[in-house]
């Protein structure tokens, strides 16, 4: 029986005690009006959960539009919390520490997973550095990957951690790839409930154990590559422009249709390859930026991306814009890119324009620079 949104786990516990659905009430008008910051904005959520309507209002990152309200349906919210549950075997009483901001998607789904699993709930100020007890063991855990890089030597006692929010980076990559802890890049979006996949960034050994091996990894020059797979019943398919998919009956009565160009392994796996509007057409040749920026992920030490501005001749040609002081730049670092994916030009910028997860806004960041795309 799957359980409804106006229930409360008898297992559920925040900050060690337990509370019940009525208790709820009076716990969320306190953190309102006595709490800090960050306890105002879960106060708010669950007030806004225990209330009479059966939806809650959320907005979309903003990412790579204007930010704008939608409606999610409350009990869609405990179907995405049980299949996340599911897939990374969460039980009653297990503890999750919770380190994100409560007016965002990942910050709620991380309170309503507690409720319905029956988590103990441990909360912490949702900073860029998160500060909590080293020594306890947990169980799950939800980041950015501003909050790993900071902390991942400290997570080996978070059994399960996922990152999303924003890329993850290749040099993160590599820092978590020997701790402990298992963890999971996500995919998803806010009109998606959060993630409706996962990829395994580690201890991939486990991963082959745990599930089949031919829809979740290859193996390349024997090392283990590992693929986004979906959420229990949730599966995929593309559209005519190589665009994800998305059929998850229980999270959205419609067909999610995706602007992510993916490569598919099966119906419950892929991987991501960019954005259809990133997409750059250079004089008739269609360049994908996120393709190019893998290739120099090695051998740029600061935040960058690829971009491109107007070109009278080509209509426009690609730029890579570096965040951080200008430096003389090597030509070799483009040694390894195909002829029509070497920028044209070089631009640098103190800061990028980012979202609160640090999820870089590209053409606002242009914006900044006065290029014309």
């Amino acid at each position: 029986m799957i359980p409804n949104y106006n229930k409360v786990h008898l297992k559920f516990k925040l900050n060690g005690v337990y509370y019940s659905y009525n208790d709820l009430n009076e716990v969320a008008y306190s953190f309102v009006k006595e709490g800090r910051p960050f306890e105002q904005s879960i106060g708010n959520f669950l007030l806004d959960w225990l209330d009479k309507n059966d939806y809650i209002t959320v907005n979309t990152s903003g990412s790579t539009s204007k930010p704008k309200p939608i409606k999610i349906s409350k009990q869609a919210m405990v179907d995405s919390a049980i299949a996340t549950g599911d897939f990374l075997n969460l039980k009653p009483g297990n503890k999750a520490l919770y380190c994100l901001p409560a007016h965002y998607i990942a910050g709620k789904m991380m309170l309503v997973r507690a409720l319905v699993l029956g988590l103990e709930l441990d909360l912490t100020q949702p900073t860029s550095q998160p500060i909590f007890d080293y020594e306890m063991h947990y169980d799950f855990a939800a980041m950015v990957p501003m909050q790993l890089e900071k902390i991942y030597r400290y997570c080996d006692n978070i059994k399960n951690i996922i990152v999303g929010g924003a890329p993850v980076s290749i040099t993160l990559k590599k820092a978590v790839k020997d701790i402990k802890s298992n963890v999971y890049e996500t995919y998803g979006m806010t009109e998606t409930i959060t993630h409706i996949a996962l990829k395994k960034l580690n201890n991939y050994s486990s991963l082959q154990s745990d599930s089949k091996p031919e829809l979740n990894t290859v193996k390349v020059s024997q090392s283990v590559k590992s693929y986004f797979k979906t959420l229990p019943n949730i599966s995929i398919s593309q559209d005519q422009r190589g665009c994800l998919v998305i059929n998850a009956p229980r999270i959205s009565k419609d067909t999610i249709i995706t602007n992510d160009i993916v490569k598919l392994y099966s119906d419950t796996t892929f991987e991501w390859l960019g954005r259809h509007d990133n997409i750059i057409n250079s004089g008739g040749v269609k360049l994908s930026p996120e393709k190019i920026e893998a290739k120099l992920q090695d051998k740029i030490e600061q935040r960058f991306f690829i971009a491109s501005e107007k070109d009278e001749r080509l209509g426009e040609h690609l730029i890579l814009v570096i965040e951080g002081d200008s430096n003389k730049m090597d030509n070799t670092i483009f040694s390894n890119l195909d002829k029509y994916e070497k920028p044209k030009a070089i631009y640098h910028i103190n800061q990028f324009v980012e979202t609160a997860s640090g999820k870089i806004q590209r053409s606002k960041t242009l914006n900044q620079l006065k290029i014309k795309n």
